[in-house]
């Protein structure tokens, strides 16, 4: 701050003071916050009142629509001479038909001897819904909770095959019953603490898997569900198999971001080395432009590309057919290999450019006394070339880690639903398909702990810390 005050005098740097604090809380501070307020909150329509207040105004309406379509029963028109008169057999005399007793009856259009209407009604949707046994949110529980059974209520329902009038009875039964049930919840809930972490019990609850017979053996053979067994995420309880989708999904993830910080490591050190310390001045510069130049296209537009590349009729089934190596294409948009390549492509230069900065400053003549003191080109790396881009290697793969375990596009594009979908597409599904924003913003928000821990752990383990950053320039 002194040499701020020195260089550049006290109002501007008060004005650069105040950019910086607003651009934290603008930027970083507010938006975390009110990720933080939605996370901690149950949505409404999560809440055991609302279920019950669907219930109410599904009866309600029930029993405004069953009223149209009670039944009218058709009087006969009355007669001043006792009834209607039927001419006789002879044809001279008609005979009255007796209105007590005795006479002949007049059937009705409907075959009864009585006209009345049809007692039958058509089918609305708000009585097929009037039913106490709905099922309510899981709120962290591996077995199903029900409105009857979790407050005890009846069970009961709208009977099709009742008259109408009796059915209007039910509605209403069950409309009162509904509205009672739903102010003693809204009574509790409004009792209930503000904030929950039940939004953060969602990632980590079991579902039930639906696997029959013939396919559970095959599924557990393979590799990927015998380790989530193994780690717990996946259970058999009461002969059903349950598995913690939530965390399987994010526990995939971070062990594909891994592996694609891995590969991009394995591709990028050896170009940083060959830019930095194996190519004269003169030439280094174009090393370079070859390395900047593709990135100047649009991201998107490089991600597309590739599915002209990996398609089933794209360039590399193409070559491979054209030369009779293969009879059909290659599912390459099935394998996790291709998301792989494509995200160390698309952050290759989050991967070189810090390790090639720090490798730059490494004095060569240390490499040639290495050399000369009888280092192999192995032991050089190890004891000479690695430990000085220590910092840059950090900074490189804490990048390429972060950018792979957010990444959005590339798996999106280049798998298009035909592989597991990443965390970063779980989050979005949250927030826009289901509309689930709540529990979206439980699961960025427990990603991004996690992250920064794995990051940290990182850290720890490659024993570098926040000031030999300062390397990476």
């Amino acid at each position: 701050m002194k040499s701020l005050l020195r260089s550049f005098g006290p109002g501007l740097t008060a004005l650069f003071s105040l950019s910086v604090l607003g651009w934290a809380l603008m930027l970083i501070l507010l938006p975390q916050l009110t990720i933080f307020e939605r996370a901690a909150t149950v949505p409404a329509r999560s809440l055991d009142s609302s279920v019950a207040a669907a219930l109410a105004r599904d009866a309600a309406t029930c029993g405004s629509v069953l009223k149209l379509h009670r039944p009218t029963e058709t009087e006969p028109e009355p007669s001043s001479g006792g009834g209607l008169a039927i001419p006789s057999i002879g044809g001279g005399m008609a005979v009255p038909s007796p209105s007590g007793g005795g006479g002949l009856a007049i059937p009705s259009m409907t075959g009864g001897s009585t006209a009345a209407a049809d007692q039958t009604r058509p089918y609305i949707l708000q009585c097929d819904r009037t039913a106490t046994h709905l099922r309510l949110a899981d709120n962290g529980s591996a077995e199903p909770r029900y409105l009857d059974t979790e407050f005890g209520i009846a069970d009961l329902s709208i009977d099709a095959a009742l008259p109408v009038d009796d059915q209007i009875a039910q509605a209403e039964e069950i409309r009162d019953l509904a509205r009672g049930l739903e102010a003693r919840l809204k009574q509790e809930e409004a009792n209930a603490p503000a904030f929950s972490l039940q939004n953060f019990e969602r990632l980590i609850e079991a579902a039930r898997l639906p696997l029959p017979e013939s396919m559970r053996a095959a599924e557990d053979a393979k590799l990927s569900n015998k380790v989530f067994a193994l780690i717990g995420l996946r259970f058999e309880k009461d002969g059903q198999i349950y598995e913690r989708l939530g965390l399987t999904n994010l526990a995939r993830t971070l062990f594909f971001a891994v592996l694609a910080t891995v590969l991009a490591l394995t591709i990028c050190y050896p170009i940083a080395y060959k830019a930095a310390l194996a190519t004269p001045p003169q030439r280094q510069m174009w090393l370079l432009l070859g390395l900047v130049i593709p990135y100047a296209i649009v991201e998107l537009m490089r991600i597309y590309a590739w599915t002209a590349i990996i398609d089933n009729r794209g360039l590399i089934n193409s070559a491979l057919m054209g030369l009779g190596w293969i009879d059909a294409p290659l599912a390459l948009t099935r394998s996790p290999v291709t998301v792989f390549l494509v995200i160390a492509y698309v952050y290759v230069l989050f991967m070189v450019f810090p390790m090639l900065n720090v490798m730059s400053t490494l004095d060569r003549n240390q490499i040639e006394a290495a050399r000369d003191l009888g280092a192999s080109p192995w032991r050089i790396h190890t004891r000479v070339i690695i430990p000085h881009a220590k910092p840059g290697i950090a900074v490189g793969c804490i990048s390429t880690f972060m950018l792979a375990a957010g990444a959005f596009s590339v798996p999106r594009i280049i798998s298009r639903g035909l592989q597991a979908e990443w965390f970063a597409q779980t989050i979005y599904n949250k927030f826009f398909e289901s509309e689930n924003s709540n529990i979206g913003a439980a699961y960025s928000l427990a990603y991004t702990v996690l992250c920064f821990a794995l990051v940290a752990l990182f850290m720890w383990v490659m024993r570098t810390r926040l000031k030999d950053f300062a390397r990476v320039r």
